[in-house]
């Protein structure tokens, strides 16, 4: 089964719109979806950043059927018993539909604000490795104190769905999917050179990783290719760094600042660029022939109406996508 997915980015849409965008996404036929969980842009060409729970909670309201996910980082901005109680909640709220959360060590664009200082990352990895045996012992009903990278004092969670949410590792390299097949239920990355997206997967599968194998395409579309170029540099030019970096930098002008003369080739690398809608539903089957089985398409664009309604009509049929159980 090959699931679908709309991913909503709260950091170029306001949340009002998103969740419109989330609506006509279901309508148009895609069958997941999925969201980001930042508290700021990468740009202020970007310019948004709503509340990821708070957006969930009208998203999944005002859509009828499709599961949505979302990224995640616990242990600095969220401690990890907030993170499991506003899960907890939506799971109970909408059984079924509230099924999963990617989590990450996070990034210092969202987490400095705290002013406790920004770990390693192998400690920040650490981290986020105490903060999953935390949730779930919460979701067990368990009452949890615990001493280490993170604290926890004498918490229990007394609203509880009648089924957890899974939780993938987010990975962008080999490492760390490695590190994620010893604890997590599913595994997702974004969209990377093939070669090192089969390595990930072997790599996952390697140290005991189960579950759902999902990856994040970033797209740009457009009624003709000139326009779906200059949506797709205007606004991911800003993310085109690497990646030990960009969990590094602090400020939306940090990201400005070092992608100034990033060249649209780069840009080219980093999202899928076609104003030819069967050639954006061969890059996305060449995701599922290495074996990918949630695939959750983000057009770059603010604008996200003209994409979602040429995907529903020429995209998504192509690939059979399915709502997942």
């Amino acid at each position: 089964m090959t699931v679908i997915g709309f991913h909503a980015s709260h950091e170029q849409i306001g949340p009002a719109a998103l969740r419109d965008a989330v609506v006509r996404a279901e309508q148009a036929g895609f069958t997941a979806a999925m969201c980001s969980d930042h508290l700021a842009p990468w740009s202020a060409d970007q310019g948004e950043s709503g509340y990821a729970f708070s957006w969930l909670g009208a998203a999944l309201q005002a859509t009828r059927r499709v599961p949505i996910g979302q990224f995640h980082a616990p242990g600095q901005r969220y401690h990890p018993v907030i993170s499991a109680q506003a899960m907890a909640t939506l799971g109970a709220m909408f059984p079924g539909r509230y099924t999963w959360a990617a989590l990450g060590s996070g990034e210092a664009l969202n987490e400095h604000v705290t002013g406790d200082p920004w770990p390693r990352k192998e400690i920040r990895n650490a981290r986020l490795r105490e903060c999953v045996d935390v949730m779930r012992a919460l979701w067990r009903g368990e009452e949890v104190t615990h001493d280490g990278l993170v604290t926890v004092d004498r918490a229990r969670l007394w609203t509880l769905p009648e089924t957890p949410p899974g939780l993938l590792g987010g990975a962008v390299s080999v490492e760390t999917a490695r590190w994620a097949g010893g604890w997590a239920d599913g595994l997702i990355t974004i969209n990377q050179p093939h070669d090192k997206l089969r390595e990930m997967l072997d790599a996952y599968r390697s140290t005991g990783g189960r579950g759902d194998l999902a990856i994040q395409v970033h797209v740009s579309y457009a009624a003709d290719e000139e326009t779906a170029t200059a949506v797709a540099v205007d606004q991911w030019r800003s993310n085109c760094v690497p990646s030990d970096l960009a969990w590094e930098l602090e400020m939306p002008r940090d990201f400005e600042a070092a992608t100034r003369f990033v060249p649209e080739e780069e840009v080219r690398r980093n999202v899928l660029i076609s104003a030819d809608p069967a050639q954006h539903a061969a890059w996305l089957q060449e995701y599922v022939d290495l074996g990918f089985t949630s695939l959750y398409v983000h057009h770059v664009g603010v604008e996200q109406q003209e994409f979602i309604d040429t995907f529903g009509a020429k995209v998504l049929p192509q690939l059979g996508a399915e709502v997942p159980a």
